[in-house]
């Protein structure tokens, strides 16, 4: 089951990554076109949103029961963890990282309920997005990182 849920996780970043690259493209061309936030803006964000959300609980199952996330810090103590580079990152450094990616999403998908011109609110949600962008991909686990590196995709 956690093999599973290593593999949905690991397909799921791509959707979410290919989702930001378009809502950042919409969002962009919006603001510069001076457009209107349309029906297409929020459904791109939604979808956006919804994905990062249940990769989320995915990953959070996976923090929980899985070998590097809680069962790590219980079994070598907190001390131990925050000593290896690798124990902190999947710890520590990955959720951390991915939540406040995922928080960025979700606020940047309120964007258009706010009552200020279509331009801010592309404006708003461009400028947060791409730091979510940022901030997952600091975050994600990429075959170049040395010691955390995983495959792009896994199993495959």
């Amino acid at each position: 089951m956690y093999t599973g849920f290593v593999h949905l996780h690991n397909l799921l970043r791509w959707v979410i990554l290919i989702l930001l690259l378009v809502a950042i493209f919409r969002h962009f061309s919006g603001m510069n076109a001076k457009r209107e936030f349309n029906s297409g803006d929020k459904k791109v964000d939604l979808f956006l949103m919804i994905a990062a959300h249940i990769t989320l609980l995915i990953g959070l199952v996976q923090w929980t029961i899985g070998p590097w996330g809680l069962q790590n810090i219980l079994g070598v103590g907190m001390g131990e963890v925050m000593k290896s580079k690798v124990y902190r990152f999947w710890a520590i450094e990955h959720i951390t990282g991915m939540i406040i990616g995922i928080a960025l999403i979700t606020v940047a998908r309120g964007s258009f309920r706010k009552p200020i011109s279509d331009e801010r609110k592309h404006k708003r949600a461009l400028t947060l997005l791409v730091i979510a962008l940022i901030v997952i991909f600091i975050s994600i686990p990429w075959p170049f990182r040395g010691e955390i590196a995983r495959p792009l995709f896994p199993g495959m």
